[in-house]
């Protein structure tokens, strides 16, 4: 089985770069878990994604941060079609993988058949968006707490979390 050895490869990226100190991967001893207060198949999910999607009708397609906004939040349609959908993002292993299947980094079409199935009731109207911050303070201190807001806006029961 081959497979991509990402703290190796991202603790050789910077120190390559100069950097005095290896990279430190976010550790918590602490995991916040919350047990589901009803049947996933009764709940509304939402899901987030790391992977920079984007809207291919939209016009604005600057970052949050680069519309004035403090968090790197930002929300798509849930119901947008999968074909209009694309990752804008520059920051993935281009020799491990490609950004031409959205499914693969934003489940949306394997999600909507789930819902089909049973599995789970209904998407909140707005998946999540987070940019790479790379700042494990900005991330837990305003990034998360948005998200939060954002769900619990939205009655959301269930958060799916998908990187890029």
């Amino acid at each position: 089985m081959s497979y991509v050895r990402y703290i190796d490869k991202t603790r050789a990226y910077y120190q390559a770069e100069g950097y005095d100190k290896p990279y430190q991967w976010a550790k918590f001893d602490d995991v916040p878990f919350t047990p589901l207060r009803k049947p996933l198949a009764e709940s509304r999910l939402a899901l987030i994604s790391t992977s920079e999607i984007a809207v291919r009708t939209w016009e604005d397609q600057r970052t949050p941060q680069e519309k004035g906004a403090p968090a790197n939040v930002y929300g798509v349609p849930s119901d947008t079609p999968v074909e209009d959908l694309y990752s804008q993002t520059h920051s993935y292993d281009k020799n491990a993988t490609s950004l031409e299947d959205v499914n693969a980094y934003f489940p949306v079409t394997r999600l909507q058949e789930v819902q089909a199935e049973g599995r789970f009731a209904s998407f909140a109207p707005t998946a999540y968006g987070v940019y790479n911050a790379y700042s494990q303070r900005k991330t837990l201190d305003v990034d998360a707490p948005e998200i939060l807001r954002r769900c619990r806006d939205e009655e959301v029961d269930v958060a799916l979390l998908t990187p890029v």
